[in-house]
C-alpha cells in the first residue's frame, strides 16, 4: 500500500493498520490503487483511490473517491484519538434530482449508515456533500445538464478493525454510484487491485 511513516520508527499499531486494509473484502465492482499519501498531516499515513464501475464486465467508472488513512500517536485535540480516516467520494447522478433539497443529508446519512451498519465505533465526525449542476450553451447546448455530488467526510475511527472503515466508505462509494446494497449476509469478494 502506499503508506508513508518516520524513518526508522516502525509503528506496530500502523503496520498492524496496512494489514486490516489489506484484508478489506470489498465489492468485486471496487477497484482500489495505492497513491501517494499526504505528507505532513500525521507520521503515518496510508492514500488509496477507488472507482466504482459496472458489473458484467462493463468498465464504465460511476464513482470515484480516495480514503486516506492517517495516525499520530500524539491524538491532535481535533482528532479526539490516534487514527484520522479522511475521505471523498464523487459521482454522477441524475439530473433530476439536482433542486431536492434534502440531496446534502441524504448524502451524509449514506456515510453514517455505512459506518452504522458495520458497527464501528467513531468519533468527531466531520463533512461536506455538495452537488454541482453543469449546464451548457451556445455551441455546447446539445450537452444535457448533469449532476455531480460529492461526499467529503473525515472521522476518528475508535478501535476495531481499521479495514472495516474501508468497507463502510466503500459502501458509501457504492451507494452513490448507484448498486443496489449487498444482501443481508452476503459477504462481498475481494476486489480487484491494482
Amino acid at each position: 500500500m502506499g503508506s508513508r511513516s518516520v524513518p526508522g520508527d516502525p509503528s506496530p499499531e500502523f503496520t498492524q493498520a496496512l494489514s486490516e486494509l489489506r484484508g478489506a473484502r470489498l465489492r468485486p465492482e471496487v477497484r482500489l490503487v495505492e497513491v501517494p499519501a499526504p505528507q505532513r498531516i500525521a507520521p503515518y499515513a496510508v492514500a488509496l483511490t477507488a472507482e466504482v464501475v459496472g458489473s458484467a464486465g462493463d468498465e464504465e467508472e460511476l464513482a470515484s473517491g480516495r480514503f486516506v488513512l492517517l495516525h499520530d500517536p500524539s491524538a491532535p485535540e481535533p482528532w479526539d484519538g490516534v487514527w484520522r480516516a479522511v475521505t471523498f467520494a464523487r459521482a454522477e447522478l441524475e439530473p433530476e434530482v439536482a433542486s431536492d433539497p434534502m440531496l446534502g443529508a441524504v448524502g451524509w446519512s449514506w456515510l453514517v449508515d455505512a459506518l452504522e451498519s458495520h458497527r464501528l465505533p467513531y468519533t468527531a465526525e466531520a463533512g461536506t456533500v455538495t452537488r454541482v449542476v453543469s449546464e451548457s450553451f451556445a455551441g455546447l447546448a446539445d450537452r444535457p445538464a448533469s449532476v455531480e455530488m460529492e461526499v467529503r467526510a473525515s472521522w476518528t475511527p475508535l478501535g476495531g478493525d481499521l479495514g472495516d472503515h474501508l468497507i463502510a466508505w466503500s459502501d458509501l462509494l457504492c451507494t452513490i454510484a448507484g448498486l443496489p446494497p449487498l444482501p443481508e449476509g452476503v459477504i462481498a469478494l475481494p476486489g480487484q487491485r491494482r
